[in-house]
């Protein structure tokens, strides 16, 4: 009888495309959040928000920011060890073919930040990712003590900053003036959209400064899980997948409602900068109870269908986390809709949703047929120098995008 969800590669790991399906669903839910509101663009919140646009904003602060794209990186963390792995069953050198990876997602996050979302994560996955080979002969308790002393140095810096915020008085005034620039631009042409994205490359690349030691730390810690197969079927058992899910979920949910609040209300601006640094210290504690809590799914009665809900658009985490810049970008900016700045928060989370559902009916279809997406397989073939594969043969897993 054959697979529903198609050729899938008998290399491949269940629950890392699951985890990466499912991660998805949060990348779109913050990413369509800023892409479609010139305030959430600027970090500020909207003095003329409905109550139903508040309580959405505030949702997707607390369950989704600043968690799934630490789930992402440790996935990518992981699947390099897959990757190097599959160049010694090869029997070729994992260096020469990791940098053209790197440069191939380098150049895709290029296009991506100057021609739809300038929130990108490819290229800074391409850089950093740098860093993973570098470190792929450390020992796995000494990429965990990296990833503790990374992200806790930074924590710290960042609740120190806050800190002292908290004491000024003064809250920042609402950007009107880029606010009003932003929606010309978006709303205007194509033209106008890519010389707005242009004219942000600088700030977001900044960005990536600021993200980079969450996307190193959760690497490492995705690096020193994949040296010991914790996702591989039986590489850990059910009573620690609970316990890290109990202990993340106590620790998680009040780091992220103190800073959902901070950013969305009811605490005032000036605690801002306390909450991000609050919220960034605790995020790796949520994101691992949601990836335990998925793990302990996918090992229920109900597994199978759980696995074959998110898998497929694991598969194809490339293609979809592009799509989902397209769609979104068609429907806010000039490219299409031009909706930018008039869809509420509420409004714009049920559209996320919807847009999620489409990918994984799609995914799931397009699974049935080929073994990798389209944007995986031009990264493919950047990777293995032109020699892609056909969908019908065997071929290495897939590293997380």
């Amino acid at each position: 009888m054959n697979d529903p969800q198609g050729p899938a590669d008998p290399r491949r790991l269940p629950a890392v495309d699951a985890l990466r399906g499912f991660a998805l669903l949060g990348i779109l839910v913050v990413n369509s959040a800023q892409i479609m509101s010139p305030y959430e663009a600027e970090g500020v919140r909207d003095p003329g928000a409905a109550p139903v646009d508040h309580v959405a904003a505030w949702l997707v602060a607390a369950l989704a920011s600043s968690k799934f794209y630490l789930l992402f990186s440790f996935l990518f963390g992981y699947s390099f060890t897959l990757q190097a792995a599959a160049a010694d069953r090869d029997g070729v050198g994992v260096t020469a073919r990791f940098l053209r990876r790197s440069l191939g997602l380098v150049l895709l996050g290029l296009v991506h930040a100057v021609l739809l979302y300038t929130g990108d994560i490819l290229l800074t996955y391409g850089v950093l990712g740098l860093v993973l080979l570098w470190a792929r002969r450390i020992r796995p308790a000494t990429a965990v003590k990296a990833a503790a002393w990374i992200y806790g140095v930074f924590g710290v810096v960042l609740m120190g900053l806050g800190a002292l915020a908290t004491a000024v008085d003064d809250a920042e005034p609402v950007p009107h003036g880029a606010i009003a620039q932003a929606l010309a631009a978006y709303r205007g042409s194509a033209g106008t959209v890519v010389r707005e994205n242009l004219d942000r490359l600088p700030l977001a690349l900044l960005g990536v400064l600021l993200m980079a030691p969450g996307v190193l730390a959760a690497f490492f810690l995705g690096l020193a899980a994949g040296r010991r197969r914790l996702l591989a079927p039986g590489g850990t058992d059910r009573s620690r997948l609970v316990r890290v899910a109990v202990v993340g979920l106590a620790v998680g949910v009040p780091g992220a409602v103190f800073f959902a609040s901070s950013a969305q209300g009811p605490l005032g601006e000036r605690w801002q900068l306390l909450g991000i640094g609050v919220g960034m210290l605790t995020a790796p504690a949520l994101s691992a109870a949601y990836a335990c809590l998925l793990l302990l799914l996918l090992d229920s009665p109900r597994g199978d269908r759980v696995r074959r809900l998110f898998a497929p658009a694991g598969r194809l985490a490339l293609t979809n986390y592009l799509g989902q810049s397209l769609i979104m970008m068609f429907l806010a900016t000039a490219y299409g809709l031009s909706l930018y700045g008039d869809v509420g928060a509420a409004g714009v989370l049920l559209l996320a949703l919807a847009v999620y559902a489409l990918q994984l009916a799609l995914s799931t279809a397009w699974a049935r047929r080929f073994r990798h997406g389209p944007a995986e397989w031009l990264l493919r073939a950047l990777t293995l120098a032109g020699r892609p594969g056909r969908a019908g043969t065997r071929s290495a897993p897939e590293p997380a995008t």
